[in-house]
């Protein structure tokens, strides 16, 4: 009889997807891509970005995206927070002296907030706490393809000048996001006849396009940064700040949230799928956006601040999807009745 290798509990709850950021990290500080291998990387996440996007077009259905789109008491609280709050609360924090955070970091802490929500996460732990998977997967996929678009408009609006550094949005920009995210998603939908199955039964490939393609553009960014010495000019305590800020911002839109679906009186299902879907941003939608408003910048302090709240909540969703799926949890849903459904 065979031996069955059972793996210890720490290393189960191990998020080997948080080291390998970390690791990209570390190894664009050590062996930054230069010269011709800053080229050959610069040319391999483009094409990685064009296949992540040509991918999610051939795997979304258009009436699995817009079939929920109904239950108003859901989606509105989701996009209302992922485009109305968390640009507010973007304003807020660069009203701040420059000297708390500088001119780089807060436009990057800026641009974190008028990012789409996550996809693949959202919908990952909204399963895992037991929430409303379908809704999850129509919400966050129309805010995916929602802020292709307002993303880059918000970005325009909100940084131009002041102390968030200056964003300008060219038409030569408009026309790189089309090439590099919808050209490719476009053509995903056209073929997703004959190929949606395929993926369907296939996930894991794309699993390796979404993490193949946020590694890359992390490194390459960070590559770009090292080179350009950012960290040099980025001290230990700003660093300490801007988590802190991370922290609160993450806090705030948490508690905001859950304000608003008790004034909603919304079920446990689509509260957590608020929570998820809301509170999160996409890194897979940032960066490729990013490497285009940034061009020519510091794209490695422009994508920190997104790089430390993606973390932040990837840590803090996986403990709360934990505890919403614990026993005691579980137990105290089903003695709860059902709200009534809203009228009209």
């Amino acid at each position: 009889m065979p031996l069955k290798l059972v793996r210890p509990t720490w290393l189960r709850r191990v998020d080997w997807y948080i080291l390998a950021l970390l690791g990209t990290v570390g190894l664009a500080a050590v062996l930054p891509a230069e010269g011709k291998s800053a080229d050959a990387v610069g040319t391999a996440t483009t094409v990685a970005i064009g296949l992540l996007f040509f991918v999610y077009g051939a795997r979304l259905s258009p009436q699995a995206a817009f079939s929920g789109l109904r239950n108003w008491r859901l989606h509105l609280p989701i996009l209302g927070v992922t485009f109305l709050l968390f640009p507010v609360l973007g304003l807020v924090v660069t009203a701040l002296p420059t000297s708390v955070l500088g001119a780089e970091l807060a436009t990057g802490l800026l641009f974190l907030c008028v990012l789409p929500s996550t996809v693949q996460s959202a919908v990952a732990f909204t399963s895992l706490a037991r929430g409303n998977v379908a809704a999850a997967i129509c919400s966050s996929s129309f805010s995916s393809l929602l802020g292709v678009f307002l993303t880059p408009l918000l970005a325009a609006a909100l940084m131009q000048g002041g102390s968030a550094g200056g964003v300008r949005f060219s038409a030569g920009q408009a026309l790189s996001i089309v090439v590099l995210l919808l050209v490719p998603f476009g053509l995903g939908q056209a073929l997703r006849p004959w190929i949606a199955d395929r993926l369907a039964r296939h996930r894991r490939i794309t699993m390796v396009c979404d993490r193949g393609s946020i590694l890359l553009v992390v490194y390459s960014a960070f590559s770009q940064g090292v080179n350009a010495g950012i960290w040099g000019r980025l001290s230990p305590g700003r660093l300490c700040v801007l988590l802190g800020l991370c922290v609160l911002l993450l806090a705030l839109v948490l508690t905001s949230i859950t304000w608003v679906t008790k004034r909603l009186g919304v079920g446990h299902e689509d509260r957590v799928t608020i929570v998820f879907c809301g509170s999160t941003k996409s890194l897979a939608s940032g960066l490729p956006i990013a490497s285009v408003l940034f061009a020519g910048t510091d794209v490695g302090l422009a994508v920190l601040p997104l790089m430390l709240y993606h973390t932040l909540q990837l840590m803090v969703c996986a403990a709360l999807a934990r505890r919403w799926n614990s026993p005691a949890v579980r137990e105290e849903q089903q003695s709860v009745p059902s709200p009534a459904p809203a009228v009209g």
